[in-house]
């Protein structure tokens, strides 16, 4: 296991596990936002939740390599997924938001291909 790969991988779930974070300590303000995004308010527990999830499946896997190759896979596949609404919803200032949280998924996932 490299120390590029333990440092980005770190990095990646504590940047995850601050966004749910942030999404459940803003809830007001991120909900209003996916609302203009056209989606669901309901929406943002699941998604927070899938955040601390990746997150912990990151840490986690430290330990239980498939399940880190997993839980990169799955944030990477979220935050894409985010960047793509972003764009469906042609607000583009809100594309810098998701785009550090999908590069530090992808560099963990990469990464781990050499760990």
């Amino acid at each position: 296991m490299s120390i590029a790969y333990v440092v980005v991988t770190v990095l990646a779930a504590v940047a995850a596990l601050f966004a749910a974070g942030f999404d459940v300590v803003e809830a007001d303000k991120v909900r209003e936002t996916m609302q203009g995004y056209g989606l669901p308010q309901w929406a943002l527990n699941p998604l927070a939740a899938l955040k601390a999830l990746g997150g912990l499946g990151l840490l986690i896997g430290l330990a239980i390599p498939p399940l880190a190759l997993a839980a990169a896979t799955c944030l990477v596949l979220f935050f894409l997924g985010a960047v793509i609404t972003i764009v469906r919803a042609k607000w583009y200032s809100h594309i810098t938001y998701p785009l550090p949280y999908l590069a530090l998924a992808a560099a963990s996932l990469s990464l781990f291909a050499f760990a």
